[in-house]
């Protein structure tokens, strides 16, 4: 007997770092997950919305894609550039998309599919925190919340002290921690960190599958800047199918919006009735088995 499919919703920035493609490859290769659309978010989205139908195409599937909001809530946008676009060209994708839907999408999917859908962001919140506005209903709605956000426990200097997602648009972020979801879960910096391929690597590995070839082909733009990449999106990916990846705490999150200098910052409080569940740690070995295992 085959394994009941969740069903997902993804919001992501994919073309600026290469894990957005990465996990979008997992998602879609998974045969446990329904994708029932993409919405995406920050600078040039409708370029991110080609590099998503590239992949899907490739994949022989298709997915309703909504470019989504190209600018935050209140903030300046400080990713102004889907850098992978530049690859295009060499492959087949959709260059039309619905435009100014993507927050309806979102809402008309999940009301169409009450307590059964996984939001899957692994972006700044901009669309989310617009769409928990618009409709605040929406949150209670969900089967689940799963985030690649925040940086809750290890101090990682060279990092900074502040993640990007939750960064990019805070004031969007302090509404999605704020919302009344039944499940939400936050795999943060701290943790995806530890899950790590450098280039030559990445390039052996995912060269002998067929889905991955616009992937690398995006991947060397990555790579002129980076001499690796961290698996942030698909590491909060696998563990809405297999949860076991990692162990989680149980808490709250505060969203910092008063100092300037640190807007955006998670801070974490412990609690066994707290709202929200984050990743302490993850087992490297079985998440790259579970993510390579549906290839």
């Amino acid at each position: 007997m085959s394994e009941e499919k969740i069903k997902v919703l993804l919001d992501t920035d994919i073309g600026t770092d290469i894990d957005d493609a990465v996990c979008l490859a997992y998602l879609l290769a998974n045969t446990r997950c329904d994708l029932l659309g993409i919405t995406t978010v920050t600078g040039e989205p409708v370029k991110r919305a080609m590099l998503a139908s590239a992949i899907c195409m490739r994949a022989g599937k298709y997915i309703p894609i909504y470019p989504g909001c190209s600018s935050p809530i209140l903030v300046p946008q400080q990713q102004k550039v889907a850098a992978q676009a530049i690859a295009l060209k060499t492959w087949k994708h959709k260059t039309s998309f619905p435009r100014g839907e993507a927050i309806e999408f979102l809402r008309r999917t999940i009301r169409a599919h009450p307590h059964e859908i996984v939001l899957l962001t692994i972006g700044p919140l901009t669309n989310i925190g617009l769409l928990f506005s618009v409709d605040p209903e929406i949150p209670s709605l969900l089967k689940g919340l799963t985030l690649m956000c925040g940086y809750f426990h290890r101090l990682l200097p060279k990092l900074g002290h502040v993640e990007w997602n939750a960064m990019g648009d805070p004031h969007a972020t302090h509404i999605v921690y704020q919302a009344d979801v039944k499940v939400l879960c936050s795999v943060g910096l701290d943790v995806t960190t530890s899950v790590t391929m450098d280039a030559k690597r990445f390039r052996k590995v995912f060269s002998r599958i067929d889905l991955f070839a616009p992937i690398l082909d995006f991947s060397s733009v990555w790579f002129e800047e980076w001499d690796g990449t961290t698996f942030h999106d698909p590491l909060a990916a696998t563990t809405i199918f297999n949860k076991d990846i990692c162990s989680f705490e149980r808490g709250n999150v505060r969203i910092e919006l008063d100092m300037k200098e640190c807007i955006g910052k998670t801070y974490w409080q412990s609690a066994q009735n707290g709202h929200h569940e984050i990743a302490n740690e993850v087992d490297e070995e079985h998440f790259f088995s579970e993510y390579l295992s549906v290839f």
